[in-house]
């Protein structure tokens, strides 16, 4: 009896000192994708023309790909974006930074300035999304 209690003892020190180790995570080499989102509203539709041209060619070599391009939008609560939304996809935070700073985009930037009033930001998004 003396001797299973001592078994039970040391199994249970095992289990505690080594449990944690078999549900620690594992590093991941998985990178969060983000987000480009932006709401703009016309002042000039034919002055944007040249920008909508453009933009895409921007962000396809920074792995951004087009996840809503205005499109109808069903506002469920609260007030809706202001004009068109749109939501560029990347495959990492940095990419999309390094997309938004890039020469290419920077260069266009101002007609999107002159041609309307936007808002835009750029988020973190999910693994799994």
């Amino acid at each position: 009896m003396k001797n299973m209690r001592f078994v039970w003892l040391a199994a249970l020190g095992m289990a505690i000192n080594l449990g944690p180790l078999s549900v620690q995570a594992q590093p991941s080499s998985v990178t969060n994708p983000a987000y480009y989102v932006a709401e703009f509203q016309a002042t000039d539709p034919e002055g944007i023309k040249p920008y909508s041209a453009a933009v895409e060619s921007t962000f396809r070599p920074f792995s951004g790909r087009f996840i809503v391009r205005g499109g109808e939008m069903d506002v469920k609560e609260g007030f809706g974006a202001q004009g068109r939304l749109v939501i560029i996809k990347f495959d990492s935070l940095a990419q999309a930074q390094a997309w938004y700073n890039s020469p290419a985009y920077q260069a266009i930037i101002p007609i999107r300035h002159r041609s309307g009033n936007s808002r835009t930001y750029i988020v973190d998004g999910v693994v799994g999304q």
